[in-house]
């Protein structure tokens, strides 16, 4: 198992490689809560590859992968029975649309906070996905340039955890 490290300054290590990286507009928080902007503190499970094939092939990664499709959402609504895991879209609780225009979820890795067991309003939708351009924070995920991301996808295995931490 090796750690992809996320430090508070904005920046990651894998290894001997370093690579900027966003951050949640609140910073890293010790207490995750639903829409509170935070990157959540802690070691978390690498769990699955998301990708937007019609922009891409399948990234060349060892972590288990599936493209997305336009009726593929993340439910974010803490009073839903499918609180912080995929959705079927439409749907009638609040949710996030991995089919994005922006190119920020054209690669998505969920990670393993707060899914087993799922507590209702302890944040959702906590992701590795691409960054704005300028860099600009995130509503609480950790996001990396499109090509950081795609060199760290090569290089991760399962097994592989990402440790968010708080100094």
């Amino acid at each position: 198992m090796a750690l992809l490290r996320v430090h508070p300054e904005g920046f990651a290590t894998f290894g001997r490689w370093s690579f900027a990286c966003a951050l949640g507009r609140a910073g890293i928080v010790g207490t995750k809560t639903e829409g509170d902007g935070g990157t959540p503190v802690g070691q978390f499970a690498l769990r699955r590859l998301y990708y937007r094939h019609d922009r891409m092939g399948c990234p060349r990664t060892l972590i288990p992968t599936m493209p997305v499709q336009p009726h593929q959402g993340w439910c974010d609504d803490p009073v839903s029975p499918n609180y912080n895991r995929p959705v079927t879209l439409p749907s009638r609780f609040g949710h996030e649309r991995l089919w994005r225009a922006d190119g920020l979820y054209d690669l998505v890795l969920t990670i393993g906070h707060n899914d087993r067991p799922v507590r209702p309003a302890a944040g959702s939708a906590v992701f590795i996905h691409v960054a704005h351009p300028a860099m600009t924070p995130t509503e609480g995920c950790v996001a990396f340039a499109a090509g950081d991301l795609l060199h760290l996808l090569a290089i991760l295995a399962p097994g592989d955890m990402i440790r968010i931490q708080a100094h």
